[in-house]
């Protein structure tokens, strides 16, 4: 087992807090992995292991008819005259109403609560209802590339080899700790999306028309890092001689972020200081999802470039937007309480344009700014504008 101290790190402040931690992402981002670590957590904290109670309820885990109140009775006689317990409960979104039998749990009884789960839906309006101001959302993301480095056991001196592996590759944690060519690594990542669209979206939102469904998910990994609206998704099918609706295609990309398969990332008006509702662009769960899909090409390099800085930004806990300056777009504004930062992000610098650092220059505030890109010669300030490599951007441990 290859340690993330990152998620040790920022569950251990909520042990024995009577809150139930709730760890949410994609499927095979490394959740149960993460509970094996809490687990060896509370162990080395001296807890008894009769008094740590881990439980799977994958569908190859529990039987269909299995309940929320078959999974109360059964913890419940588990943790029955053992004092204080723990529970672990992983990919708990598969019983369904399971927040009321977790809900009486933590009423109840003397216990400390892990959920996991590959479902948003975890942090629904109804979970909210039943624990209103008792929990707290860690979101689970796939590796950094820093953890990449760690689980490829490379040092920081091999970065820069190492990150073009790491944009090759991807970062889920079955690749990292594994020794595949990148044909056998997009098959396994081949699986992991299959099994989500046809698990978690298609069979549980019993979509009819399945190859339809197939193609929009298509189109919009294929527009990875572009702004697009549901109407030209409807238009772009309309050309192909398909029809669907704005509102069918709304909840395609609702279920497909509740699944963590892609990430929203709204415009903010600079002027207004307003989000924008229309032209968002989305990102992957992970870059390797694009290559399973289309296979790995140059002309993909920039935007999964972007893919990249934006998954670090949301594993660091900034807000992510796509920035727009009068007729200037911005590719991140990242937001952080009282921070902001803004990044342009390509993939070499041009010789002959500065059009990177004219698009941050004009913003009149003092904040951090940097272009970000893969050009072995980024380095430098131009005005005030951080040239930097993306290797040493995503291994700096404050930006």
């Amino acid at each position: 087992m290859i340690i993330r101290p990152d998620y040790i790190a920022a569950i251990t402040p909520f042990i024995n807090t009577p809150l139930v931690k709730i760890l949410s992402g994609v499927r095979r981002c490394g959740k149960s992995t993460i509970m094996e670590m809490i687990r060896e957590e509370l162990l080395h904290r001296g807890i008894e292991e009769s008094n740590i109670i881990l439980r799977k309820y994958t569908e190859l885990d529990i039987d269909e008819n299995f309940t929320m109140k078959d999974m109360y009775e059964e913890l419940r006689a588990a943790i029955a005259g053992r004092g204080r317990c723990y529970l672990l409960l992983d990919e708990l979104q598969e019983v369904k109403g399971w927040e009321k039998a977790v809900n009486q749990l933590l009423e109840s009884w003397d216990v400390d609560i892990y959920v996991t789960g590959s479902n948003s839906k975890l942090l629904s309006s109804e979970i909210s209802t039943y624990l209103s101001g008792r929990y707290v959302s860690i979101p689970v993301y796939t590796l950094s590339f820093k953890e990449y480095l760690d689980f490829k056991g490379a040092g920081e001196a091999d970065r820069v080899q190492m990150f073009d592996e790491y944009l090759q590759y991807g970062g889920f944690p079955i690749i990292g700790a594994g020794r595949f060519d990148t044909r056998s690594a997009y098959q396994v990542v081949e699986g992991i999306y299959a099994s989500v669209v046809s698990r978690d979206i298609s069979r549980r939102h019993r979509i009819r028309n399945k190859e339809l469904f197939d193609r929009v998910v298509k189109y919009m990994i294929e527009n990875v890092g572009r702004t697009f609206s549901a109407n030209s998704i409807v238009k772009f099918l309309k050309n192909e001689k398909r029809a669907l609706s704005v509102e069918t295609i709304y909840n395609y990309l609702k279920w497909l972020s509740e699944a963590f398969i892609i990430y929203p990332c709204p415009r903010y008006d600079l002027q207004g200081k307003a989000v924008l509702k229309t032209q968002e662009k989305y990102f992957l769960s992970d870059i390797s999802l694009k290559y399973c899909i289309m296979g790995f090409q140059r002309g993909m390099v920039s935007a999964m470039l972007e893919n990249i800085v934006f998954l670090e930004m949301k594993r660091r806990g900034y807000e992510a937007y796509v920035g727009k300056y009068y007729t200037r777009e911005i590719d991140f504004i990242g937001i952080r309480r009282d921070e902001k930062i803004y990044i342009q992000v390509c993939d070499q610098l041009p010789e002959d344009s500065s059009r990177e650092t004219d698009n941050l220059m004009d913003i009149p505030d003092h904040y951090h700014k940097y272009v970000v890109c893969r050009d072995p010669m980024a380095a430098g300030n131009v005005k005030g504008i951080e040239l930097v490599h993306i290797a040493d951007f995503l291994l700096r441990k404050k930006w």
